[in-house]
């Protein structure tokens, strides 16, 4: 493993753990520069096939999950250890589903549950582009939804 500050052959683990079933959390050290980084270490598995609203397929990719997650989060005091395990967490039960192919509604539906637990603001942001808000009274009523649910 190269070393990602001096680019060094040379790294030993210092620490080495199981994230879930499917990753292993490996911290490193770069016998040349010292510097200390992590590593992920997942299983390959195959191919998750999400299916668009409009019939498109595309491959299920981790980053766009996360990029959804990091902009719905923005400014909000929420860790990227939180974030990345719900990312995690929302993976793992998508290739559960014994299915090559999902529905980008079921992708949807999992982060929404995801963000209602982690931070009704971010649920709210997320919320207004998966559901399509149209409106301000569109805002009101999930905002009164989550209050009569005993939300914050």
């Amino acid at each position: 493993m190269k070393c990602p500050f001096c680019g060094a052959d040379d790294t030993k683990v210092t620490d080495s753990r199981d994230s879930d079933a499917f990753e292993t959390r490996r911290r490193r050290e770069c016998e040349k520069c010292e510097k200390r980084f992590t590593t992920y270490e997942r299983i390959e598995q195959n191919p998750l096939i999400v299916i668009k609203k409009d019939g498109r397929r595309e491959n299920f990719s981790r980053e766009k999950l996360k990029n959804g997650f990091t902009k719905a989060c923005q400014k909000r005091d929420i860790s990227v250890e939180k974030i990345d395990e719900a990312i995690r967490e929302i993976e793992n039960a998508l290739r559960n589903e014994d299915k090559s192919e999902i529905p980008s509604s079921l992708v949807g539906g999992r982060v929404i549950k995801k963000l209602k637990k982690l931070d009704k603001i971010a649920y709210i942001r997320f919320a207004s582009i998966y559901k399509d808000f149209a409106d301000v009274k569109d805002f009101e009523k999930e905002i009164k939804a989550i209050k009569e649910r005993g939300g914050k």
